[in-house]
């Protein structure tokens, strides 16, 4: 998923979830702050494969991709819990 533009640190998070469909509702749910919540120093692209939701982000430094990395993983969590209500 790597994208035209160079950058010195990336990372791929997966969550897997039971069913594809749960993985659909959580990717639906993270997929709209793409653009939204991007800064100039990280881009993200997010994928679902089945039951496994990719999260590819690409930062111009560690302390741009630690941000990104936290800022994701966090919407995740929210979107996690409010699916199993």
């Amino acid at each position: 998923m790597p994208s035209d533009t160079l950058s010195s640190h990336d990372i791929q998070l997966e969550f897997e979830y039971e069913s594809g469909e749960r993985a659909t509702l959580i990717e639906r749910s993270v997929q709209q702050e793409i653009g939204e919540i991007e800064g100039d120093r990280t881009r993200t692209t997010i994928v679902r494969d089945g039951s496994i939701v990719k999260i590819h982000v690409e930062a111009d430094d560690l302390v741009a991709l630690r941000a990104g990395l936290n800022t994701w993983c966090t919407l995740i969590e929210v979107a996690e819990r409010c699916s199993e209500r």
